[in-house]
């Protein structure tokens, strides 16, 4: 394929949602898709690394939509005080380790329902936010979170 047959890619967010994402939010692409070929589920965007304080508000929304939440998995090494487990709506959600890296939390429904949401690092600015939000939850995205991350400007970048 060639520059000029490429599809354009929205930078703009489903809905006229743009303006509205804050720190804080969390976009889910809930359609039915005939594949599974988007890596992606949705993107969050914590107001900070403390997990005690974005966990409940991000469960608490992603249950009014998946329904109960069983597990997440979270990268232990990018969070402040990962708990192993925590309760959300009367309901006890178990946190799991893994090394995902900071760019990726896993959200379990049932027994094996598995959503991958990216994750905009807290500090990031909002136009790239809110690019790396609408790429995650693009139906025909292929990207890798860290990549687009890096493609977005959303990345951190570490102090000299």
């Amino acid at each position: 394929m060639t520059g000029s047959d490429a599809l354009p890619v929205s930078r703009g967010l489903p809905s006229g949602v743009h303006t509205a994402v804050q720190p804080g939010c969390a976009l889910l692409r809930l359609e039915t898709t005939e594949s599974r070929e988007g890596v992606l589920d949705g993107a969050w965007w914590p107001r900070s690394r403390d997990i005690g304080a974005e966990l409940p508000a991000l469960l608490s929304a992603l249950t009014g939509h998946l329904g109960p939440v069983t597990r997440v998995g979270l990268d232990t090494t990018a969070w402040e005080g990962l708990p192993t487990r925590i309760v959300v709506d009367d309901r006890v959600v178990h946190i799991d380790s893994f090394p995902l890296g900071d760019d990726t939390v896993l959200i379990t429904r049932s027994d094996q329902d598995i959503f991958s949401l990216l994750v905009v690092p807290p500090d990031t600015a909002p136009e790239a936010a809110r690019a790396a939000m609408a790429q995650a939850v693009r139906a025909d995205n292929v990207i890798q979170a860290n990549q687009i991350l890096i493609d977005t400007a959303s990345a951190q970048v570490p102090p000299e």
